[in-house]
């Protein structure tokens, strides 16, 4: 089932579901379609393009939300998912275009990784948006596609390639449906780390990954992303150690010690660095602390420092 949420997308999806309809995949295929509270011509493109899709021997469900207000992406995904009935989920976002192998090559990396989200590489349009980013995307190993869950980016293998089996989906649970300023994506990926699952990544170039102003991406902030990321990190790392020293004693590094819970802040033993500035200061104060003496945290040269280490850089 190809899943395609859709809001106010009239024009780009005349290209992106002739991409639909140009997969070279042999099997079975349907698109489900959930459109949500869309106020343009999307309705009629999604319509024109049944006929034409029907015609080819996929079949579409529409689903639609006809309310005024659409009830957001996690929404309009789980809508999508719910009225379609494939075992294998590939998702696709209205902006974006897929390449003519898409379905077939990450249908074949999904069966041999049943408990994966498989993405792919993209080409970004236009070329020259976001290229720090997109050879992040496109470059990491496979060891790094869990090693780096950390980083400020989000999932390691980005939502709009992703392709994984009904049955694992249904496992890790729904998207978040708080609507217009949850990072759905990222809360359902952190939730799929947690529960065992794998991150895989064909390489080929599968999809046309378009930057724009109205992308639903845009209406997330950055604090959003960073609470929910620290979070994850105690939740996952944090919580198993007694004491750790946060290698930086810059703004980065004090960002994330204030960030932190209470309880992590207390295993805080030091901040380490290697400017002499920063480190003859002695100790960081945190002075937004209720407690009395307010909490002193020593900073000392890397060498003196003891691990484990939470290393903070800003890329």
């Amino acid at each position: 089932s190809i899943i395609l949420p859709v809001h106010n997308s009239e024009c780009w999806l005349d290209e992106c579901l002739e991409s639909v309809l140009e997969q070279d995949f042999k099997g079975t295929m349907e698109l489900s379609v959930f459109n949500d509270a869309s106020e343009d011509g999307s309705a009629e493109i999604i319509e024109k393009w049944k006929v034409k899709l029907e015609d080819a021997g996929i079949p579409v469900i529409i689903g639609s939300n006809d309310s005024s207000q659409p009830g957001g992406v996690g929404f309009a995904k789980n809508q999508a998912v719910a009225q379609s009935s494939g075992t294998y989920l590939c998702f696709l976002d209205s902006d974006d275009v897929m390449m003519p192998q898409r379905v077939r090559l990450q249908h074949e990396a999904a069966i041999q990784h049943p408990k994966s989200i498989i993405g792919c590489q993209v080409r970004r349009e236009p070329l020259e948006s976001t290229e720090r980013y997109t050879r992040w995307i496109n470059n990491l190993t496979e060891e790094q596609l869990l090693t780096q869950v950390f980083t400020s980016h989000g999932p390691t293998v980005i939502m709009p390639t992703w392709f994984c089996s009904r049955e694992w989906f249904y496992h890790v649970g729904k998207f978040n449906e708080g609507g217009k300023g949850i990072p759905e994506d990222l809360l359902f990926f952190y939730k799929h780390i947690e529960k065992g699952g794998e991150v895989f990544r064909v390489d080929h170039c599968l999809l046309l990954y378009r930057y724009h102003p109205q992308a639903a991406t845009r209406s997330v902030l950055e604090g959003t992303i960073w609470n929910h990321r620290v979070r994850f990190l105690e939740d996952r790392v944090l919580s198993y150690w007694a004491s750790f020293t946060i290698w930086n004693a810059g703004k980065q590094g004090k960002k994330l010690y204030r960030s932190l819970s209470p309880a992590s802040q207390k295993k805080v033993t030091a901040f380490c660095d290697v400017d002499e500035k920063k480190i003859r200061k002695g100790f960081y104060t945190y002075e937004e602390s209720e407690e009395r003496p307010k909490p002193k945290i020593p900073i000392c040269h890397f060498r003196e420092a003891t691990p484990p280490f939470i290393i903070c850089v800003k890329l």
